[in-house]
């Protein structure tokens, strides 16, 4: 591992401030994530400035209806926290099935919306990645790619992006709060990451320096009649080969609204705006569960070794929501 500075940030403005000006610091929260790349050689950092104190680790209900999560609250925290049982359960299923007990007493918030892909190219600095290497070619093209993605992907990048409480969030159209040095703005969850295109070294759309500071939920009603699904190959400590966030309001047998947002898939949360469109005053039944979830796969491009992925999608969502509206009082 390369030597690198520490420093602890006392606020947040020297904190943006000393990351900004240079090239080579990053911000480290719990370092779940961060560390693992140090020790691979993917990042080598020259500076870390540690925002663990800063005044991120709470959960506030606000008075318009809003629920404001602080950028450090850990995931363990949050999921328990009473609000987010019981407002947005999706939210709480989706934590709960990420990593272990143990890293999720570390992680933050804002550190699993900006973790990075777990593709074993990406992780090998042996073999070309043009995420890690730009140029040097994409390895999971022609090789192992059982775990990549179906959609959204581009010649440069196939990888998808790992975390489940990012799919949660982007189905409750939560937004990210940002501070840098041009002042503070919010990005939507739907348009923080970023597809693969020509740049597929670009996760987010985050400037370098900026600082995720929170993630605020909106009061969306019929968000407690709302799941969370992981299919993967074992019960824990596994990443998703596809994953379903679903949040429905129904009345009297028919879907009213629909959020929806697809893990596992693709190289960000993958929104899915086309099965919502076909399910918005549908009548909640089988056909029109399949037909939602065949409207947004029309546009699945599959690899060697993950056309599975396509059925899986499919048979998960149309199962998430005939659970969601099995029962109608529910």
């Amino acid at each position: 591992m390369k030597p690198f500075d520490y420093q602890r940030a006392t606020d947040a403005d020297s904190a943006i401030s000393v990351v900004s000006r240079d090239p080579e610091a990053h911000y480290i929260g719990g370092g779940t994530n961060l560390v693992d790349h140090m020790k691979l050689g993917i990042t080598e950092p020259g500076k870390l400035v540690d925002i663990t104190r800063l005044p991120y680790d709470r959960v506030e209900s606000l008075p318009d209806g809003r629920v404001r999560i602080g950028a450090t609250v850990r995931n363990s925290d949050l999921a328990a926290e009473p609000v987010i049982r019981q407002r947005y359960p999706v939210l709480a299923q989706a934590l709960l099935s990420g990593a272990s007990g143990q890293l999720r007493n570390l992680a933050t918030t804002g550190g699993n919306l900006l973790q990075r892909t777990r593709c074993s190219y990406f992780q090998d600095v042996t073999t070309p990645c043009n995420k890690r290497e730009p140029g040097s070619g994409c390895s999971a093209l022609e090789g192992w790619n059982r775990h990549h993605a179906v959609l959204g992907a581009s010649e440069r990048c196939v990888a998808t992006h790992p975390s489940d409480m990012a799919v949660a969030l982007a189905a409750l159209d939560a937004a990210v709060l940002v501070e840098g040095p041009d002042g503070q703005r919010t990005v939507p969850v739907t348009e923080l990451h970023r597809l693969p295109g020509d740049e597929p070294e670009r996760d987010t759309v985050l400037r370098h320096g900026e600082l995720v500071t929170a993630v605020e939920l909106p009061p969306l009603p019929f968000a407690s009649r709302s799941r969370y699904r992981k299919v993967r190959d074992r019960a824990s400590f596994a990443f998703a080969l596809v994953s379903v966030a679903a949040v429905v309001e129904l009345a009297e047998g028919t879907i009213t609204d629909v959020r929806i947002a697809l893990g596992g898939i693709a190289h960000k949360p993958w929104r899915a705006t086309e099965a919502e469109r076909v399910l918005r005053g549908a009548p909640a039944t089988e056909e029109t569960f399949l037909a939602a979830a065949d409207a947004e796969l029309a546009g699945a491009e599959t690899l060697r070794d993950n056309e599975f992925k396509v059925p899986m999608t499919r048979n998960t969502l149309a199962s998430v929501l005939r659970e969601l509206t099995r029962q109608e009082g529910s």
